[in-house]
């Protein structure tokens, strides 16, 4: 009976722990104001046009100037990527509505299965509209190709 009850209890807590809720990534609030990292733009026929096509505005924030000069991110870090639909006419191009806002936060003990970052994507200009719905793991797992450099795609310009 004691056997029964204990193997009860592991297989409740195991249960529990599968079934436990992936810690959240929190909308950046002013990240705008943050250091402006880079731009590129996405047009048909790039690999990552499907969801990616439009203009991007990388953006982070003091702890993740640290990682892109050091190679070395501290928990803290945070990196957006803005991603903006855009027009493009009369020899110029233009920034539309917003797509979604993309976001990586540096913490290596609430994102151990995810390379210690932490990935959400945020629609249009939603701040509470997710658009992540596997823990981060589709991000992370194209973000390994960016193994030596912390899993970041983006670099400074000197």
């Amino acid at each position: 009976m004691k056997q029964a009850i204990l193997t009860f209890a592991i297989l409740i807590s195991l249960s529990s722990m599968a079934f436990a809720e992936t810690p959240k990534v929190d909308y950046p609030e002013g990240y705008r104001q943050w250091t402006h990292i880079k731009s590129m733009l996405i047009e048909p026929g790039h690999p990552l046009e499907n969801p990616f096509q439009g203009l991007h505005h990388v953006y982070g924030n003091d702890k993740a100037l640290q990682g892109l000069n050091s190679g070395a991110y501290p928990d803290g870090s945070v990196l957006v990527f803005d991603l903006l639909s855009y027009k493009q006419g009369g020899k110029a191009i233009q920034e539309e509505a917003r797509k979604l806002v993309g976001v990586m936060v540096k913490n290596k003990n609430q994102f151990k299965s995810t390379g210690g970052w932490g990935f959400e994507g945020f629609a249009g200009d939603s701040k509470s509209k997710r658009l992540v719905r596997d823990g981060g793991v589709g991000c992370y797992n194209c973000h390994t190709s960016q193994t030596k450099s912390g899993f970041v795609f983006s670099k400074m310009r000197k």
